[in-house]
């Protein structure tokens, strides 16, 4: 990476591109029935513009703005307007409860609180109470509700009364004063355990992070990323969004989860990223469709023109990679962590190994501590985490990132073996990785979702979410009569259909790892009732809450 790179802030890296590309088309987003294109010039003025309308509203350097939106062009907009008026952006996911959005709230200290619309008004209204009472709110649709005794004030109207030179003004100043050890942002830790921190990433992090991870990639004219992961999380807010900032392309923004299919009919993007989940999904359904082997169906179905697919966020099966390599996409692994930046290691076209997270990105070094833990070194880990003094000592040590996941490394790839922190440990005494075992449950087309486990017990057992479609078809070849569709799950049958594949699939595991009783469950693990977090990742603690008496039930207490 070129030493001036080291001194980019988020504002000099985007006025760069403005200044090369200015003209060219940038952002795609939908309007009505189609998608827009929009430059880098048009985004330039309207960042300007919102810029000015935050420090009108008393924005100041160092003061947390908290943004709650899902993914939309003002989402953008004003995470690049909070750093040039010098601001910390708190992007809070749009999917928490208002207990949850007011905790980082008042963690973070917040000045200006942005809002989507009407629903998360709504959801703050409901913890008013719990709110201080400076707190100003804007919003970026019309909204007549009030958050206790305040009312919402929208965005444009703000806009409306500020002009372009103050915009300018603002930018100039941005580039003179900002330095990259600035603070950027606050991320919250999605919480698998316990309360989330808030993690502290600089300029620099996140510039140098992004920089990295496009000298790993050929950027060709007309490329196009598609971004539907939630910009609120730091991978799509680096692996979608910085690094279309830093690398140039176009970038495609999706309308919604449920459209992205849709989406990349319409844009045809060249790269995905994606949750393994999102992948399986895909897999899933090519084969339930008879698809699965029918040349060019995958990357029809994408678009037509994708170059690479990356996974990250969660285990990739090693069985979905290959059905996607296998049909002409290749799907690579990435690996990192909020603290990190979050890219730490990734595949790429040119370098890539099945059921590894690829080599370490430029300017990141890593290595592996007796007991099996990633450490990770460089320009790319985080500040701290906020206002927890003894939180950041324990985790960054002699410079070294503790990662918390076990791995090795294999002529410079990383393979991710387990995660540190949810082990099971046995009361034999067996170290296990209950991420491993889930893997290989979930590679079987009956299995959809699966949470192993044993901590502390004499075997293992397992919840399982089955996929509904491949069991019907299952019931329906094997013609299991039933008397209704809830039946299915206890059904002897189907029991011991479950039984003989969950056998299959840990035939290769010790016996200590094997899965000696199971539930069927009748739904699965979502975001909404908390057993995930906003990137699907297992809340084990939560999902082992709510189960708690099928659990009991498992081990005869």
């Amino acid at each position: 990476m070129a030493d001036e790179k080291l001194e980019d802030t988020l504002v000099s890296m985007f006025c760069r591109r403005v200044a090369e590309d200015g003209d060219k088309p940038a952002l795609h987003v939908k309007r009505g029935q189609k998608f827009e294109a929009l430059t880098w010039n048009t985004i330039a003025d309207d960042v300007r513009r919102t810029a000015a309308a935050l420090v009108k509203l008393g924005v100041k350097p160092g003061d947390r703005v908290i943004q709650i939106s899902e993914n939309r062009y003002e989402w953008i907009v004003l995470d690049l307007a909070i750093h040039y008026a010098r601001g910390i952006s708190v992007a809070v996911h749009s999917t928490l409860t208002g207990p949850q959005i007011a905790y980082q709230i008042n963690d973070s200290g917040a000045k200006l609180i942005a809002i989507s619309g009407p629903d998360q008004a709504r959801k703050l209204a409901g913890v008013a109470g719990q709110l201080p009472a400076d707190l100003r709110y804007i919003s970026f649709d019309a909204c007549g509700e009030k958050i206790g005794s305040h009312a919402v004030t929208r965005l444009a109207e703000v806009q409306a009364q500020v002009s372009q030179s103050e915009g300018k003004a603002i930018e100039k100043l941005a580039l003179e004063s900002g330095r990259p050890t600035d603070l950027a942002t606050i991320l919250y830790t999605s919480g698998t355990t316990g309360d989330p921190k808030g993690v502290m990433l600089s300029h620099r992090n996140l510039t140098c992070n992004s920089h990295s991870v496009m000298e790993s990639f050929k950027l060709e004219p007309g490329d196009l990323r598609l971004n539907w992961l939630p910009l609120s999380h730091i991978f799509a807010r680096t692996s979608d969004y910085y690094i279309w900032i830093a690398g140039g392309g176009e970038l495609g923004l999706a309308q919604s989860r449920e459209t992205i299919i849709a989406d990349c009919q319409a844009l045809h993007p060249t790269y995905l990223n994606g949750v393994p989940y999102f992948f399986d999904k895909i897999y899933r359904y090519l084969h339930d469709q008879g698809l699965a082997d029918t040349p060019g169906a995958l990357q029809g179905m994408l678009g037509g023109r994708l170059k690479l697919c990356c996974g990250g966020g969660a285990a990739l099966p090693d069985h979905v990679a290959e059905f996607f390599d296998r049909n002409g996409v290749v799907l690579v692994q990435g690996y990192g962590l909020t603290e990190s930046s979050p890219v730490i290691s990734t595949g790429t076209l040119e370098e890539y190994r099945l059921g590894t997270v690829g080599k370490p990105i430029h300017g990141v070094e890593v290595k592996i501590a007796d007991d099996g833990e990633i450490l990770t070194r460089g320009p790319h880990v985080m500040v701290g985490y906020w206002n927890l003094p003894q939180a950041t000592a324990e985790t960054i040590r002699d410079g070294w990132l503790h990662t918390g996941d076990l791995g090795r490394l294999e002529d410079g790839y990383l393979r991710i073996t387990g995660r540190k922190k949810e082990l099971i440990v046995t009361a034999g005494g067996k170290n296990i990785a209950p991420s491993y075992l889930e893997g290989l449950l979930t590679e079987d087309p009956l299995i959809a979702q699966a949470v192993v486990i044993g901590d502390a017990k004499n075997y293992l057992t397992a919840l399982i979410v089955p996929d509904p479609d491949a069991l019907r078809a299952e019931i329906s070849r094997r013609q299991i009569a039933l008397a209704s569709p809830a039946e299915a799950l206890s059904h002897p049958e189907v029991y011991a259909e479950y039984t003989e594949r969950i056998r299959a699939r840990l035939a290769g595991v010790s016996h200590g790892e094997q899965v000696r009783k199971f539930t069927l469950l009748s739904r699965g693990f979502t975001v909404e009732s908390g057993e995930l977090t906003p990137t699907l990742k297992v809340r084990r603690s939560i999902v082992l809450n709510n189960y708690a008496a099928e659990i009991r039930a498992m081990y005869g207490e």
